[in-house]
């Protein structure tokens, strides 16, 4: 399911998903991510806006659904970096970068490094006292690292501290616990590990916390994800959802896709992974990176 790659140059990691359904309902990225087609186009759509591509750089933070070819598509999640173009949700990767964001996700560490680094022209250097503390955590994925260890680590006020976490990663320092921990347990589900298992190894309070975060990131519940690695289409077809437009209808969407598959979800829940009022993505055309 999920193949987390290390950088020896940045502290992130990137971590790949395969897509082996057809659709993903409505969801925000929480970082910026690169999707790609094995075997024709993806369509991206939000608010009455879509845009089509082979290989899509996408913004984070954007609700938006994803419709692939039947042979499926790959994503990589580029941990750390800043989306560097003014296209409200996405832009077609051409060239260099496509051949590298192919690369990527076959799994090659070296292509991965360079797309990042080609696309990392908008993201400021990171301070080495933050890196160091990423590190930690990425190590070791059990390991709780409190507010109050980033407050020693930093030498800083707690409001300070939090502030630098998060003008230095994207992400509040929940959040990227949170996200990391997630991507643990997909990782671990990917192995055939009980969804139980990985909930609670990752730091999750049940199996019910995990797939209510799951459903809200990636668009579909975990046990549709490790079914469509077995071909099970009846769970794809339960976990295809209309696209949302707005805060309230993504709630009622994502809880349609839980339903579905035999789950529940609160929107109360939902607001773990809702970077607040969600950016809606003017219907403007979108540009190609080369």
């Amino acid at each position: 399911m999920m193949e987390t790659m290390p950088s020896a140059q940045s502290p992130f990691t990137s971590t790949i998903l395969p897509i082996d359904v057809s659709r993903l309902a409505a969801h925000p990225n929480v970082v910026m991510a690169v999707l790609v087609g094995r075997a024709g186009p993806i369509t991206l759509a939000h608010g009455g806006f879509s845009i089509t591509g082979d290989v899509l750089l996408v913004r984070p933070g954007i609700v938006h659904s994803v419709r692939v070819s039947q042979q499926g598509a790959d994503v990589v999640f580029l941990n750390g970096l800043t989306f560097p173009f003014e296209a409200p949700l996405a832009v077609a990767l051409k060239g260099i970068l496509e051949q590298l964001a192919r690369r990527s996700v076959g799994g090659d560490p070296c292509a991965t490094a360079e797309l990042r680094a080609r696309l990392a022209f908008a993201t400021n250097p990171l301070p080495a006292k933050v890196a160091q503390i990423i590190r930690t955590m990425q190590a070791d994925p059990m390991r709780r690292v409190t507010q109050d260890e980033l407050v020693r680590h930093l030498d800083m006020e707690r409001t300070r501290a939090l502030r630098c976490f998060k003008a230095a990663t994207g992400l509040t320092f929940r959040r990227f616990k949170l996200w990391s921990a997630l991507q643990h347990a997909a990782a671990r589900m990917a192995e055939r590990e009980l969804v139980r298992t990985a909930a609670i190894d990752a730091g999750f309070a049940d199996t019910a916390h995990l797939s209510r975060v799951f459903s809200s990131v990636f668009g579909l519940p975990p046990s549709v994800a490790i079914a469509a690695l077995d071909g099970d289409e009846e769970l794809e077809r339960g976990a295809s959802v209309a696209l949302a437009t707005d805060d309230e209808a993504f709630s009622r969407q994502v809880g349609d896709a839980l339903s579905a598959a035999g789950l529940k979800v609160t929107k109360t829940a939902l607001a773990d992974f809702q970077p607040g009022r969600f950016a809606r993505a003017e219907k403007a055309g979108a540009g190609q990176a080369a």
